[in-house]
Protein backbone atom coordinates (compact mmCIF):
# COMPACT_ATOMS: atom_id res chain seq x y z
CA UNK A 1 0.00 0.00 0.00
CA UNK A 2 2.30 2.45 -1.07
CA UNK A 3 2.25 6.19 -0.79
CA UNK A 4 2.25 6.49 -4.72
CA UNK A 5 -1.06 4.48 -4.85
CA UNK A 6 -2.81 6.72 -2.37
CA UNK A 7 -1.86 9.57 -4.38
CA UNK A 8 -3.25 7.90 -7.43
CA UNK A 9 -6.49 7.21 -5.85
CA UNK A 10 -6.60 10.97 -4.05
CA UNK A 11 -6.35 11.96 -8.18
CA UNK A 12 -8.93 9.96 -9.14
CA UNK A 13 -11.28 10.84 -6.62
CA UNK A 14 -10.97 14.70 -7.05
CA UNK A 15 -10.79 14.40 -10.80
CA UNK A 16 -14.70 12.85 -10.26
CA UNK A 17 -15.67 15.33 -7.43
CA UNK A 18 -14.99 18.35 -9.97
CA UNK A 19 -16.67 16.39 -12.89
CA UNK A 20 -19.97 16.14 -10.52
CA UNK A 21 -20.04 19.66 -9.34
CA UNK A 22 -19.73 20.75 -12.88
CA UNK A 23 -22.52 18.78 -14.14
CA UNK A 24 -24.53 20.12 -10.70
CA UNK A 25 -23.89 24.04 -12.06
CA UNK A 26 -24.44 23.00 -15.78
CA UNK A 27 -28.17 21.40 -14.50
CA UNK A 28 -29.13 23.58 -12.15
CA UNK A 29 -31.15 25.53 -14.69
CA UNK A 30 -34.42 24.70 -15.90
CA UNK A 31 -34.47 22.51 -18.84
CA UNK A 32 -36.64 23.89 -21.71
CA UNK A 33 -39.79 21.62 -22.25
CA UNK A 34 -39.16 21.65 -26.17
CA UNK A 35 -35.76 20.29 -26.55
CA UNK A 36 -35.69 17.32 -24.10
CA UNK A 37 -38.02 14.11 -23.65
CA UNK A 38 -39.41 14.02 -19.89
CA UNK A 39 -37.78 11.31 -17.90
CA UNK A 40 -40.60 9.26 -15.45
CA UNK A 41 -39.36 9.81 -11.79
CA UNK A 42 -39.54 5.69 -11.77
CA UNK A 43 -36.67 6.25 -13.90
CA UNK A 44 -34.82 8.26 -11.36
CA UNK A 45 -35.87 5.52 -8.40
CA UNK A 46 -34.76 2.89 -10.19
CA UNK A 47 -31.13 4.47 -11.56
CA UNK A 48 -31.30 5.62 -7.70
CA UNK A 49 -31.06 1.51 -6.53
CA UNK A 50 -28.34 1.23 -8.70
CA UNK A 51 -26.47 3.63 -6.50
CA UNK A 52 -27.54 2.13 -3.58
CA UNK A 53 -25.76 -1.25 -4.83
CA UNK A 54 -22.36 0.43 -5.46
CA UNK A 55 -22.42 1.83 -1.89
CA UNK A 56 -22.72 -1.46 -1.08
CA UNK A 57 -19.90 -2.86 -3.14
CA UNK A 58 -17.93 -0.35 -1.43
CA UNK A 59 -18.91 -1.31 2.04
CA UNK A 60 -18.34 -5.06 0.93
CA UNK A 61 -14.49 -4.49 0.01
CA UNK A 62 -13.88 -3.46 3.61
CA UNK A 63 -14.89 -6.54 5.14
CA UNK A 64 -12.19 -8.66 6.57
CA UNK A 65 -8.58 -7.55 4.75
CA UNK A 66 -7.86 -4.48 3.30
CA UNK A 67 -8.65 -4.36 -0.88
CA UNK A 68 -6.15 -3.54 -3.18
CA UNK A 69 -5.80 0.03 -4.64
CA UNK A 70 -7.31 -1.21 -8.07
CA UNK A 71 -10.42 -2.62 -6.42
CA UNK A 72 -10.86 1.11 -4.79
CA UNK A 73 -10.92 2.65 -7.86
CA UNK A 74 -12.48 0.72 -9.74
CA UNK A 75 -15.42 0.98 -7.88
CA UNK A 76 -15.03 4.70 -7.39
CA UNK A 77 -15.32 5.17 -11.33
CA UNK A 78 -18.21 2.63 -11.20
CA UNK A 79 -19.76 4.25 -8.40
CA UNK A 80 -19.30 7.83 -10.20
CA UNK A 81 -20.16 6.57 -13.65
CA UNK A 82 -23.98 5.55 -12.20
CA UNK A 83 -24.13 8.95 -9.90
CA UNK A 84 -23.19 11.19 -13.33
CA UNK A 85 -26.20 9.15 -14.94
CA UNK A 86 -28.55 9.66 -11.93
CA UNK A 87 -27.62 13.33 -11.62
CA UNK A 88 -28.74 13.31 -15.76
CA UNK A 89 -31.90 11.51 -15.51
CA UNK A 90 -33.27 13.27 -12.21
CA UNK A 91 -32.73 16.58 -14.72
CA UNK A 92 -34.75 14.89 -17.30
CA UNK A 93 -37.31 14.52 -15.00
CA UNK A 94 -37.92 18.57 -14.20
CA UNK A 95 -39.17 19.19 -17.73
CA UNK A 96 -42.45 20.39 -17.08
CA UNK A 97 -41.92 20.40 -13.53
CA UNK A 98 -43.01 23.97 -11.43
CA UNK A 99 -41.31 25.86 -8.98
CA UNK A 100 -42.53 23.53 -6.36
CA UNK A 101 -41.98 20.19 -7.78
CA UNK A 102 -38.50 21.13 -8.91
CA UNK A 103 -37.43 21.96 -5.28
CA UNK A 104 -38.71 18.64 -3.81
CA UNK A 105 -36.36 17.06 -6.60
CA UNK A 106 -33.62 19.06 -5.98
CA UNK A 107 -33.81 18.33 -2.72
CA UNK A 108 -33.81 14.92 -2.76
CA UNK A 109 -31.15 14.69 -5.90
CA UNK A 110 -28.81 16.93 -3.24
CA UNK A 111 -29.09 14.67 -0.58
CA UNK A 112 -27.64 11.09 -2.41
CA UNK A 113 -25.00 13.37 -3.98
CA UNK A 114 -23.85 14.85 -0.63
CA UNK A 115 -24.33 11.32 1.02
CA UNK A 116 -21.99 9.68 -1.98
CA UNK A 117 -19.45 12.48 -1.54
CA UNK A 118 -18.88 11.40 2.36
CA UNK A 119 -18.90 7.86 1.67
CA UNK A 120 -16.23 8.53 -1.38
CA UNK A 121 -14.29 10.45 0.45
CA UNK A 122 -13.98 7.93 3.37
CA UNK A 123 -14.06 4.92 0.44
CA UNK A 124 -10.56 6.48 -0.65
CA UNK A 125 -9.67 7.62 2.59
CA UNK A 126 -9.40 4.53 4.25
CA UNK A 127 -6.53 3.18 1.66
CA UNK A 128 -3.33 2.35 3.89
CA UNK A 129 -5.19 2.94 6.97
CA UNK A 130 -4.98 0.93 9.86
CA UNK A 131 -7.54 2.37 12.09
CA UNK A 132 -10.37 -0.11 12.73
CA UNK A 133 -12.92 2.44 14.04
CA UNK A 134 -13.28 4.01 10.81
CA UNK A 135 -13.35 0.75 8.99
CA UNK A 136 -16.63 0.14 10.82
CA UNK A 137 -17.58 3.50 10.39
CA UNK A 138 -17.88 3.35 6.27
CA UNK A 139 -20.56 0.77 6.92
CA UNK A 140 -22.89 3.85 8.60
CA UNK A 141 -22.07 5.79 6.04
CA UNK A 142 -23.29 3.21 3.37
CA UNK A 143 -26.60 3.43 5.55
CA UNK A 144 -26.89 6.31 4.99
CA UNK A 145 -26.72 6.54 0.83
CA UNK A 146 -29.24 3.54 1.13
CA UNK A 147 -31.93 5.96 3.25
CA UNK A 148 -31.04 8.83 0.57
CA UNK A 149 -31.96 6.80 -2.40
CA UNK A 150 -34.84 5.20 -0.78
CA UNK A 151 -36.58 8.95 0.42
CA UNK A 152 -36.60 9.14 -3.53
CA UNK A 153 -39.64 6.88 -3.65
CA UNK A 154 -41.15 10.07 -1.22
CA UNK A 155 -40.77 13.04 -3.58
CA UNK A 156 -43.88 14.05 -5.34
CA UNK A 157 -44.50 12.66 -8.96
CA UNK A 158 -46.33 15.76 -10.39
CA UNK A 159 -46.99 19.33 -9.71
CA UNK A 160 -50.03 18.81 -8.53
CA UNK A 161 -49.10 16.41 -6.08
CA UNK A 162 -46.33 18.37 -4.58
CA UNK A 163 -48.61 21.48 -4.35
CA UNK A 164 -50.90 19.50 -2.66
CA UNK A 165 -47.88 18.29 -0.27
CA UNK A 166 -46.66 21.78 0.47
CA UNK A 167 -49.88 23.13 1.22
CA UNK A 168 -50.76 20.32 3.69
CA UNK A 169 -47.68 21.17 5.38
CA UNK A 170 -48.56 24.64 5.32
CA UNK A 171 -51.87 23.44 6.89
CA UNK A 172 -49.71 21.45 9.77
CA UNK A 173 -47.96 24.43 10.74
CA UNK A 174 -51.23 26.36 11.34
CA UNK A 175 -52.74 23.77 13.62
CA UNK A 176 -49.66 23.85 15.33
CA UNK A 177 -50.27 27.90 15.95
CA UNK A 178 -54.20 27.51 17.03
CA UNK A 179 -53.12 24.99 19.49
CA UNK A 180 -50.59 27.62 20.84
CA UNK A 181 -53.89 30.40 21.06
CA UNK A 182 -55.67 28.21 22.81
CA UNK A 183 -52.91 27.59 25.56
CA UNK A 184 -52.73 31.11 25.85
CA UNK A 185 -54.39 32.45 29.09
CA UNK A 186 -55.37 35.36 30.58
CA UNK A 187 -53.58 36.67 33.89
CA UNK A 188 -55.20 35.84 36.73
CA UNK A 189 -56.58 38.88 39.22
CA UNK A 190 -58.09 39.14 42.55
CA UNK A 191 -58.93 43.31 42.94
CA UNK A 192 -60.58 42.48 46.46
CA UNK A 193 -57.21 40.72 47.85
CA UNK A 194 -54.83 42.93 49.39
CA UNK A 195 -51.44 42.02 49.70
CA UNK A 196 -50.30 41.05 53.13
CA UNK A 197 -47.42 42.62 55.37
CA UNK A 198 -45.94 38.59 55.40
CA UNK A 199 -46.55 38.37 51.19
CA UNK A 200 -43.43 39.57 48.85
CA UNK A 201 -44.29 42.73 46.57
CA UNK A 202 -44.77 41.84 42.64
CA UNK A 203 -41.06 43.51 42.54
CA UNK A 204 -40.03 41.34 45.14
CA UNK A 205 -41.15 37.86 44.00
CA UNK A 206 -40.40 38.66 40.59
CA UNK A 207 -38.96 35.22 39.26
CA UNK A 208 -35.11 36.07 37.28
CA UNK A 209 -35.46 35.52 33.62
CA UNK A 210 -33.25 32.20 33.31
CA UNK A 211 -36.22 30.78 35.67
CA UNK A 212 -39.08 31.51 32.92
CA UNK A 213 -40.27 28.69 32.21
CA UNK A 214 -42.42 27.76 28.40
CA UNK A 215 -45.27 27.16 30.38
CA UNK A 216 -45.28 30.48 31.50
CA UNK A 217 -44.89 32.19 28.68
CA UNK A 218 -48.75 33.61 27.19
CA UNK A 219 -49.77 33.00 30.68
CA UNK A 220 -50.17 36.68 31.64
CA UNK A 221 -52.44 38.61 28.68
CA UNK A 222 -54.26 41.36 29.77
CA UNK A 223 -58.55 41.09 28.79
CA UNK A 224 -57.42 43.16 25.39
CA UNK A 225 -54.24 41.08 24.49
CA UNK A 226 -56.82 37.98 24.94
CA UNK A 227 -59.37 39.87 22.87
CA UNK A 228 -56.58 40.29 20.32
CA UNK A 229 -55.47 36.27 20.72
CA UNK A 230 -59.27 35.23 20.24
CA UNK A 231 -59.71 37.71 16.63
CA UNK A 232 -56.67 36.07 15.75
CA UNK A 233 -58.13 32.45 16.09
CA UNK A 234 -60.83 33.03 14.42
CA UNK A 235 -58.78 34.02 11.36
CA UNK A 236 -56.10 31.34 11.61
CA UNK A 237 -59.09 29.14 12.22
CA UNK A 238 -61.06 30.23 8.87
CA UNK A 239 -57.88 30.43 6.41
CA UNK A 240 -57.20 26.81 7.60
CA UNK A 241 -60.74 26.03 6.01
CA UNK A 242 -59.50 27.93 2.67
CA UNK A 243 -56.55 26.14 2.40
CA UNK A 244 -58.15 22.58 2.99
CA UNK A 245 -60.61 23.80 0.31
CA UNK A 246 -57.76 24.74 -1.50
CA UNK A 247 -56.32 21.27 -1.44
CA UNK A 248 -59.69 19.97 -2.48
CA UNK A 249 -59.98 22.15 -5.59
CA UNK A 250 -56.26 21.29 -6.50
CA UNK A 251 -57.16 16.98 -6.67
CA UNK A 252 -59.84 18.24 -9.47
CA UNK A 253 -57.40 19.38 -11.58
CA UNK A 254 -55.72 15.91 -11.85
CA UNK A 255 -59.61 14.48 -12.81
CA UNK A 256 -59.08 17.22 -16.14
CA UNK A 257 -55.54 15.98 -16.66
CA UNK A 258 -56.39 12.20 -16.61
CA UNK A 259 -59.69 12.96 -19.15
CA UNK A 260 -57.93 14.80 -21.99
CA UNK A 261 -56.24 11.85 -23.39
CA UNK A 262 -57.87 10.27 -26.12
CA UNK A 263 -60.90 9.68 -26.48
CA UNK A 264 -61.53 12.84 -24.30
CA UNK A 265 -64.05 12.42 -21.82
CA UNK A 266 -65.91 15.27 -22.47
CA UNK A 267 -68.17 15.17 -19.79
CA UNK A 268 -66.07 13.61 -17.93
CA UNK A 269 -64.50 17.05 -17.79
CA UNK A 270 -67.63 19.54 -17.44
CA UNK A 271 -68.32 17.26 -14.40
CA UNK A 272 -64.64 18.89 -12.89
CA UNK A 273 -65.11 21.64 -14.10
CA UNK A 274 -68.53 22.39 -12.09
CA UNK A 275 -66.74 20.69 -9.08
CA UNK A 276 -63.94 23.20 -9.23
CA UNK A 277 -65.98 26.28 -9.85
CA UNK A 278 -68.30 25.00 -6.71
CA UNK A 279 -64.92 24.85 -5.09
CA UNK A 280 -63.48 28.80 -5.99
CA UNK A 281 -67.22 29.91 -4.99
CA UNK A 282 -66.48 28.41 -1.47
CA UNK A 283 -63.76 29.58 -1.13
CA UNK A 284 -63.97 33.21 -2.29
CA UNK A 285 -67.26 33.23 0.57
CA UNK A 286 -65.03 32.09 3.27
CA UNK A 287 -62.02 34.82 2.01
CA UNK A 288 -64.72 37.50 2.02
CA UNK A 289 -66.00 37.04 5.27
CA UNK A 290 -62.89 37.68 6.23
CA UNK A 291 -62.11 41.18 8.25
CA UNK A 292 -59.85 41.93 5.84
CA UNK A 293 -60.08 40.12 3.22
CA UNK A 294 -56.95 39.69 0.45
CA UNK A 295 -58.10 41.88 -2.60
CA UNK A 296 -55.49 39.42 -5.13
CA UNK A 297 -56.59 36.77 -4.34
CA UNK A 298 -59.99 37.10 -4.57
CA UNK A 299 -58.99 38.87 -8.22
CA UNK A 300 -57.11 35.36 -8.87
CA UNK A 301 -60.63 33.60 -8.09
CA UNK A 302 -62.33 35.63 -10.43
CA UNK A 303 -59.84 35.45 -13.35
CA UNK A 304 -59.74 31.17 -12.71
CA UNK A 305 -64.06 31.13 -12.35
CA UNK A 306 -63.32 33.53 -16.15
CA UNK A 307 -61.54 30.57 -17.48
CA UNK A 308 -63.57 28.23 -16.18
CA UNK A 309 -66.48 28.97 -17.82
CA UNK A 310 -65.01 29.78 -21.50
CA UNK A 311 -63.51 26.27 -21.22
CA UNK A 312 -67.25 25.15 -20.39
CA UNK A 313 -68.82 26.77 -22.95
CA UNK A 314 -65.89 25.12 -25.24
CA UNK A 315 -67.24 22.21 -24.64
CA UNK A 316 -70.50 22.40 -24.92
CA UNK A 317 -70.05 23.99 -28.47
CA UNK A 318 -68.06 20.88 -29.10
CA UNK A 319 -70.62 18.71 -27.59
CA UNK A 320 -73.22 20.38 -29.61
CA UNK A 321 -71.45 20.01 -32.85
CA UNK A 322 -70.65 16.30 -32.03
CA UNK A 323 -74.31 15.47 -31.80
CA UNK A 324 -75.42 17.49 -34.49
CA UNK A 325 -72.52 15.24 -36.88
CA UNK A 326 -73.79 12.17 -35.03
CA UNK A 327 -77.35 12.60 -36.53
CA UNK A 328 -76.64 13.90 -39.79
CA UNK A 329 -74.62 10.41 -39.96
CA UNK A 330 -77.90 8.68 -38.72
CA UNK A 331 -79.99 10.41 -41.43
CA UNK A 332 -77.82 9.52 -43.87
CA UNK A 333 -78.33 5.36 -42.99
CA UNK A 334 -81.27 5.70 -42.89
Amino acid sequence: MGKAEKEQLNRALTAHLNTIHETLQVLDQSPPSNSMEKVTWSQVIQIGEQVSKQATIAGMLWNGESPQAKEVEENVNSYFNVLQGFLLLSHGSTVGAGPTLSSSIHESVKHVVDCSFRLMKEHVSLYGSHNKEKKLSISQIVGAVWEACSALKKVPPTNVTAIGRAMTQVAVSMKDVLREINELKPASSNPGDETSDNTPSKAESKPEDDDISDDDLGSDLSPEEMKVAQLAHGVVSETLVVIKELIRTITEIDEIGACLYPPQEIDAIKLALEKMSSRINEIQQEVESFPTSSEPFLEACSGLRTVLKEMEAQLNSLSATELTTKMQNVAVIN
